[in-house]
């Protein structure tokens, strides 16, 4: 497996990255063009990126808002002693959660849901309150979403 440093230091890849983000459904063909490349070798480029894990794949970007889930919220648990692994388990079983992270601080975990109404918000809370304290934030809006890690400036070869 390639290392990932070398990976990230060959400028070719970089802007290669650059093209997939800017429109990641486009075909080989488009990014050999956009990188200066045959289109075998951006394929193998991007098979390198993908087996050292850099690209994981493809997602699709789905709003939650005009899948009827308009509310966001955020969810810190405290879990009692010994219940640790019970939060872990029953995020992973509730569909309304869509990311849980392992913390540090007072909190042990973060959990974002999507909810389709506020009073369903207790149904969420109660079931984590069997394992631990909770505290909650709603989220009013998004100035920042969701976006990928900065890249590394591709270099141009002077002449």
């Amino acid at each position: 497996m390639p290392q990932i440093s070398s990976l990230m230091s060959d400028p070719r890849n970089i802007a290669l990255i650059h093209a997939l983000q800017a429109d990641p459904r486009q075909p080989v063909t488009k990014l050999a063009t956009t990188v200066g490349m045959s289109a075998p070798a951006v394929k193998e480029r991007l098979n390198r990126l993908e087996d050292a894990g850099v690209i994981r794949g493809y997602r699709l970007d789905l709003d939650p808002k005009a899948m009827g889930w308009p509310i966001t919220a955020y969810v810190r648990v405290r879990p009692v002693p010994g219940q640790l692994p019970k939060i872990a388990e029953l995020a992973q079983k509730m569909p309304q959660v869509v990311e849980c992270h392992r913390v540090t601080g007072e909190d042990c975990f973060i959990i974002k849901v999507h909810l389709d109404a506020l009073e369903n918000l207790d149904l969420i809370l109660d079931r984590f309150l069997r394992y631990g304290q909770t505290t909650t934030s709603i989220v009013q809006s998004t100035p920042v979403p969701l976006r990928a890690p900065p890249l590394p400036a591709v270099k141009s070869k002077t002449r």
